[in-house]
């Protein structure tokens, strides 16, 4: 049980549901799609059709997305306060469906996520730039945290030891707590894999 971040492909993303959204986030995301095509059109943009498809499971490849939101977020919340600045943590805490187009700005669409009554929307590009910033402002070693995140990978390595094995050899702000820097590299992961694949992300 918990909250997870997980990749979504065509099929799901396209597919339908007999209600708007399932409650527990399971089933086709049909509606989804067509209400954010609709606020594309709106806005004179292109609808987002280049969803991949699901891909055989194999770990490391990086072509699928999946982990869990294991770590209390106060201290990432205070991070963002600290760097960021009132817009720009919202744009980074708010969204629950990460897309690969830039967007302006988050958009608000009537159709239920799994923990509420409407869904926002963000652009990866927008939430890269933050996270990125996040990561240099903290100096988060990237070259050995996980960059494939099919399966846990990134969850485990903070959660199992390695990254306070990482940390005494290379110290920095990243260090100081463990949980904070879970989540700049968890929202620096998903923001890379979504335009790295070209498909949507959102909780479960």
């Amino acid at each position: 049980m918990g909250i997870y971040l997980v990749s979504v492909s065509a099929g799901d993303w396209f597919g339908t549901a007999e209600t708007e959204m399932e409650d527990d986030g399971e089933g086709g995301q049909g509606p989804l799609a067509a209400a954010l095509d609709a606020e594309l059109a709106r806005r004179g943009l292109a609808p987002y059709t280049s969803v991949p498809e699901r891909t055989a499971l194999v770990r490391g490849s990086g072509q699928s997305f999946e982990e869990k939101l294991a770590a209390p977020m106060d201290g990432f919340g205070g991070l963002c306060r600290e760097h960021l600045s009132e817009h720009e943590s919202g744009l980074l805490l708010t969204w629950s469906v990460l897309v690969p187009l830039s967007l302006d700005e988050s958009l608000r669409l009537p159709v239920r996520s799994p923990y509420a009554d409407e869904t926002t929307v963000a652009g990866a590009p927008q939430v890269l730039a933050l996270a990125e910033r996040m990561a240099e402002a903290i100096r988060l070693p990237l070259d050995v945290i996980p960059e494939a995140c099919d399966n846990l990978d990134l969850t485990m390595w903070f959660l199992e030891g390695e990254a306070e094995e990482a940390a005494t050899t290379r110290p920095g702000p990243w260090a100081e707590d463990l949980d904070a820097a879970f989540y700049v590299a968890l929202y620096l992961r998903a923001a890379q894999h979504s335009l790295r694949r070209g498909c949507p992300m959102t909780y479960s």
